[in-house]
């Protein structure tokens, strides 16, 4: 079973900083793009930043020179680190990949979500 494993998620003032994880867990060939979304209750899911497995990034404008997309290729791991965070920001933040498995299955993935809460 391939899955996606978040991890970091927690409560924050506004202006401080986290760090986010997802690992791409099973058996898997490659992980091609990386990407992180968040949605907040009512709304629909946004795209917060994406990374390819070359390593070319894509921001949203609302986050762009506060949040960072990196990842380890080799630990199939990609991170989110949210500086000067603010309230706006706070939402469930889901990670997703594009997976090939070692059966040579592409699967679309979405993690289980983790909670950032942003206090003012």
């Amino acid at each position: 079973q391939v899955q996606l494993v978040e991890s970091g998620g927690g409560l924050v003032q506004a202006g401080g900083s986290l760090r986010l994880s997802c690992a791409a867990e099973g058996s898997i060939a490659k992980v091609a793009y990386m990407a992180w979304y968040r949605q907040a209750p009512g709304k629909q899911r946004e795209l917060v930043a994406h990374i390819t497995s070359g390593g070319t990034t894509n921001y949203a404008d609302t986050v762009k020179g506060r949040f960072t997309i990196s990842r380890d290729n080799a630990e199939n791991t990609a991170y989110l680190q949210m500086n000067n965070l603010k309230p706006e920001d706070t939402d469930v933040y889901y990670c997703r990949a594009g997976v090939l498995t070692s059966l040579a299955r592409l699967l679309e993935l979405w993690g289980q979500g983790t909670l950032v809460t942003v206090s003012s």
